[in-house]
């Protein structure tokens, strides 16, 4: 009787993930997020804020994770490259749906950087006005490719015969 309740409970796992790996995640438009990018680099004490923006028509998962966050982030460092020559920067985007909680994250992370003079972070605002963030249309789903079914091997016999012919 264990065998079997054992068996069972194997076949109850690979069932399950059998499933949840073909069950797709529905993505959605937010109607706002806000968010704020992040620069810095390895080679220089420089770092740079954007402001916090509001940004419209964002597509983010189920568990309300923003996509596509490493093309903001590309426009950050895009901007930095072409606009400021300040290339191979190291750029982050902070969002959350709340404003406030956003807040938060963005007043904690800037003393980090701003209080402790004794760090020497040369720390430089970027506004709305210079850079923007615009919104990425994630609308394309990627298709899973179709499964091939594999060729059915030959007899050999049958080979053999052909070839004697």
């Amino acid at each position: 009787m264990r065998h079997y309740a054992k068996y069972l409970a194997v076949l109850a796992v690979i069932a399950s993930s059998f499933f949840t790996q073909h069950v797709q995640a529905k993505n959605e438009i937010a109607p706002q997020m806000y968010m704020f990018g992040f620069a810095a680099s390895f080679n220089d004490t420089i770092v740079h804020f954007t402001e916090i923006q509001q940004v419209d028509s964002t597509w983010i998962n189920q568990k309300k994770f923003l996509l596509g966050r490493d093309n903001y982030s590309y426009q950050l460092r895009d901007y930095l490259a072409n606009k400021l020559r300040m290339p191979n920067r190291t750029c982050i985007v902070v969002f959350n749906q709340n404003k406030k909680k956003l807040e938060k994250k963005y007043l904690k992370m800037k003393r980090k950087y701003t209080d402790l003079k004794a760090n020497g972070f040369d720390v430089r605002n970027i506004s709305t006005q210079d850079f923007h963030f615009r919104p990425i249309n994630m609308s394309v789903e990627v298709e899973e490719p179709a499964i091939q079914k594999p060729e059915k091997k030959k007899d050999k016999k049958k080979e053999k015969e052909k070839k004697q012919k």
